[in-house]
């Protein structure tokens, strides 16, 4: 009566639910510990690109080394907005402060984080669907093996615990596979969806903090363009 054995003498269908289970259970461990590592190798590059740029160098100069190639979701933010806003300053010297410079540059960093936390949210929805669908996978793998055990039980007229236990302890070692993969596939799910609000959460406000700066920058330049005097006419 080990749990081998009650595999290896399980029906066909049970021991493929069964299989199904423990791989989407591997896989989920998988995905998890991938998320996990992505995160933190996220984190450390943030606080890495945000020391940097609150050092107070050059904008330009911090967009050349980071903002051609962004290798993390904060640069790829940065650059989003940094491009956007020279595209919009740098349009021609009548068209300096056009309308809706701030919009558009708020615009293009919001679509970059979306974007971004798409990407490092990907195979989530995996955690999600073993979570919710494991334990009645698992339940349809017990409701077909006691279906078979109550058959055998009709065809050899016993109803002796000794004859009908194999086949009631198989059939329900399939809910206790699809429980094994469903508890963690939810406690890892929550975790990370937690893990990856927060750091949503902090592209949002990088985004707002360098919207401000960028705009500051914009209405500066266009004071220091008004104070300038008018050509004499001819």
């Amino acid at each position: 009566m080990s749990l081998l054995s009650l595999f290896l003498m399980a029906d066909w269908v049970v021991k493929a639910v069964m299989i199904a289970l423990f791989l989407a259970s591997v896989v989920v461990w998988a995905v998890a510990f991938d998320k996990f590592g992505q995160l933190r190798r996220a984190r450390r590059e943030a606080d890495a690109f945000e020391d940097e740029f609150w050092k107070g160098g050059s904008l330009e100069e911090l967009y050349r080394r980071h903002g051609e190639a962004p290798t993390h979701p904060l640069a790829a933010v940065f650059s989003a907005g940094m491009r956007e806003w020279q595209i919009s300053t740098q349009a021609g010297p009548g068209s300096f402060l056009v309308a809706g410079t701030k919009e558009r540059v708020e615009r293009a960093m919001s679509v970059t984080i979306q974007r971004e936390m798409e990407r490092m949210e990907k195979r989530m929805t995996f955690l999600a669907s073993t979570g919710s669908a494991a334990p009645f996978v698992g339940l349809f793998g017990t409701v077909w093996g006691i279906m078979n055990s109550f058959t055998a039980i009709a065809g050899m007229q016993n109803t002796n615990l000794a004859v009908v236990a194999p086949g009631i302890a198989e059939a329900l070692l399939a809910t206790a596979i699809g429980l094994v993969a469903a508890i963690p596939a939810v406690l890892l799910y929550n975790m990370l969806a937690s893990q990856f609000a927060k750091f949503a959460g902090r592209l949002e406000g990088f985004a707002a903090e360098f919207g401000a700066i960028l705009q500051r920058q914009t209405e500066a330049a266009a004071q220091a363009r008004a104070a300038q005097p008018m050509p004499a006419a001819e």
